[in-house]
């Protein structure tokens, strides 16, 4: 069994980022379950894909006001830089324990990240009625006024934050 599987506490009511993030832990129980010889290309198909999700949800949110060096996006940079770290170490050294130890802490850190960081962006672009499929910005005059430096999240204190989450 997985660390983490999918589950209704993952859904944020935004079928593309549920679908975005269903996959994302199916190829995470993929690494999970790889064994030696399949570890490798396991974790590098996760890598492609978390490059993907996250720069998605990156354009989502320069496009509906959330600027480019909020938490979020931070911590997508991060993270995704430690995955190709992994990725670097396990093929050029060999070090396969450490892309293992890897998925165990994205199968912790995922569901935190989603149920604080995304949902909050979830939240503002079902506000701003962002259509994930066209990129289309239905209700303009709920963008708000100056870039959310925060994540989003009630977490956060900056009053750019206050007021896109309010």
């Amino acid at each position: 069994m997985a660390a983490l599987e999918w589950s209704q506490a993952l859904a944020l009511d935004l079928p593309l980022m549920d679908d975005t993030h269903r996959e994302f832990v199916d190829l995470l129980a993929a690494v999970e379950a790889a064994d030696d010889a399949a570890l490798v290309p396991a974790w590098q198909a996760l890598v492609e894909h978390t490059e993907q999700h996250f720069g998605q949800e990156d354009a989502w949110m320069a496009s509906t006001g959330f600027a480019s060096g909020n938490c979020h996006a931070m911590q997508h940079k991060v993270v995704l830089q430690v995955m190709r770290e992994g990725a670097t170490r396990a093929v050029e050294k060999g070090e396969l324990h450490v892309v293992r130890g890897m998925a165990a802490e994205l199968a912790i850190w995922f569901p935190q990240h989603a149920q604080s960081m995304d949902a909050a962006l979830a939240l503002h672009l079902r506000r701003v009625g962002f259509d994930a499929a066209t990129g289309v910005v239905h209700a303009p005059e709920a963008l708000p006024g100056a870039p959310v430096h925060g994540c989003g999240g009630s977490s956060c204190s900056d009053e750019g934050t206050a007021q896109a989450v309010a």
